[in-house]
C-alpha cells in the first residue's frame, strides 16, 4: 500500500518539482513546462484545486525520476 501515490493537485506538484531543482520554461495553454539543469523536463497540467488523475502523476513521476517515496516526504 505504500506504493500507492498520494491525490494531490498540480500546485503541490510544482513545488516539489521546485524544490527538486525544475525551473518553469515556458507555458502551452494550461501546461506549464519545466526543465531541470540536467536536461529532464516535465509537463503539468495546470488547472487550479483539481486534483491530479493517477495516471498523470505517474506520468510526472516518471519523467522527474521521482519515487512515491520520495514525494510522500517532499510534500
Amino acid at each position: 500500500m505504500s506504493d500507492k501515490s498520494p491525490r494531490i493537485t498540480a500546485k503541490q506538484i510544482i513545488s516539489v518539482l521546485e524544490k527538486l531543482g525544475f525551473a518553469f520554461t515556458r507555458q502551452s495553454g494550461s501546461h506549464k513546462i519545466y526543465r531541470h539543469n540536467d536536461g529532464r523536463r516535465v509537463v503539468v497540467p495546470l488547472h487550479t484545486s483539481v486534483i491530479l488523475h493517477p495516471k498523470t502523476l505517474q506520468s510526472i513521476q516518471r519523467d522527474a525520476n521521482l519515487s512515491t517515496e520520495m514525494l510522500k516526504s517532499l510534500l
